[in-house]
């Protein structure tokens, strides 16, 4: 079998690496181009490109033309600069935790949407406690992001590694790491920690096999146009690939498509950072059809929070009222839950409400689902922590909610 090498330079030293499995006698190797190399990324192919040069194994590439790809991907790069992580050198950690190159960068940013980026260093710390209660998985997408889930969940929710292998302690842990230990993922090298498993689980029996063979066989046809109707339009068969795969994601994107249209048309530096009065780009719709468009002036905002944007396309005058994002929210302030009041379940994290289950007057058992909140693709079940009555369900689907916010409440 040919060997493929594939690496991350988050330590920074991952070209030694590469140049070790060359030597070794690798078939492939992977390697970032210059301008898009190293942290988080692959090794620099033009350094490696030049250290081999002259030797048994000189890889025969055109170093001018990786300059010229390098210069272009640089200026790509410049538009993307917002989305940049704050990560500007090699870590040694990388050792510690072992986080993949791959959500390395992704993990910090979800942090950073939770509140929690100034406590990085402990991030890294539980991620690798986690790793080890898990035991010591392979991490790789979607495996990885297991593993992030929770650390995260107990870093907003200051839960600590004693509470989750503690089979006494109610812990609403996340729809992902509860699918791992059921086994939707596979099986694990060396099995799963049973104890964990158990309480995971509570009682649900794992699947022992492979995962595929025992789905759900799907209606292709069936499916495919129940999706049409709720999108309102035929779907390209890769469309319809993406809706089997991330039915969630792709009914967003349908829906933000039906209202913007193809925003991949629009220059990168205007969809990102808007345009300025006076200044013209050129849309390409199709081969052959180019719309000029000039921004002219932005109308005051009004009561409505709407602004009208005046502008011309293609020398017609046009005008279209749009929302003012920048508008102070008149959004009222989230109500905090008490944390002397056993009555109050507060937010573990934040997020959006995702589902509500809990109903004024309903009565509830401990470990009863009361509703969900998803915060960067990861979702976590807020469980009742003992048996009661609701008295009051504080948020509904779709509220936006900090860490602490007031979600539900009990009768005394």
């Amino acid at each position: 079998l040919p060997i493929h090498f594939h690496t991350h330079d988050t330590s920074g030293i991952s070209a030694a690496s590469v140049l070790a499995a060359v030597e070794a006698g690798a078939d492939a190797v992977d390697a970032a181009i210059d301008s898009m190399s190293c942290l988080t990324s692959q090794p620099n192919l033009g350094s490696i490109v030049e250290a081999l040069k002259n030797t048994e194994r000189d890889t025969g590439l055109d170093t001018e033309a990786l300059r010229q790809v390098s210069t272009y991907w640089e200026h790509v790069r410049s538009l993307y600069s917002s989305f940049e992580a704050d990560f500007r050198s090699g870590a040694s950690d990388v050792y510690l935790h072992e986080i993949p190159g791959g959500q390395y960068t992704n993990l910090r940013q979800q942090a950073r949407s939770m509140g929690i980026d100034r406590r990085w260093p402990e991030v890294a710390n539980t991620y690798a406690k986690v790793n080890q209660m898990f035991g010591d998985v392979v991490k790789v997408t979607p495996s990885s992001k297991v593993v992030g889930d929770l650390t995260l969940l107990m870093i907003t929710s200051d839960i600590s590694p004693e509470d989750v292998l503690d089979p006494e302690k109610e812990i609403a842990f996340p729809e992902s790491v509860i699918q791992f230990f059921r086994g939707e993922l596979g099986q694990p090298y060396g099995g799963f920690p049973e104890a964990l498993q158990k309480k995971i689980l509570k009682g649900d029996e794992p699947i022992t096999v492979r995962p595929g063979s025992v789905m759900e066989d799907i209606d292709l046809k069936a499916s495919k146009a129940d999706v049409e109707k709720t999108v309102g339009r035929d779907i390209s068969d890769p469309e319809f690939a993406s809706y089997l795969m991330y039915p969630q994601v792709f009914t967003d994107y349908a829906a933000h498509l039906e209202e913007f249209g193809d925003v991949s048309k629009v220059p990168t530096a205007a969809y990102f950072y808007g345009m300025e009065p006076g200044e013209e780009i050129a849309i390409e719709m199709e081969r052959g059809k180019t719309l000029a468009l000039r921004l002219l002036a932005l109308g005051d905002a009004g009561e409505d929070g709407k602004r009208t944007v005046f502008f011309e396309l293609n020398g017609q005058p046009r005008s279209v009222r749009i929302d003012d994002h920048s508008q102070e929210s008149t959004r009222p302030t989230n109500r905090i839950a008490e944390a002397t009041n056993p009555n109050h379940v507060g937010a573990p994290m934040p997020g959006i409400v995702s589902s509500v289950i809990a109903e004024p007057g309903k009565k509830v058992l401990q470990g009863d689902t009361m509703l969900s909140i998803e915060a960067m693709k990861m979702e976590t079940a807020v469980n009742a922590e003992r048996d009661g009555v609701i008295a009051e369900v504080v948020v509904e689907i779709g509220s936006q909610i900090g860490a602490k916010d007031l979600l539900v409440v009990f009768e005394d």
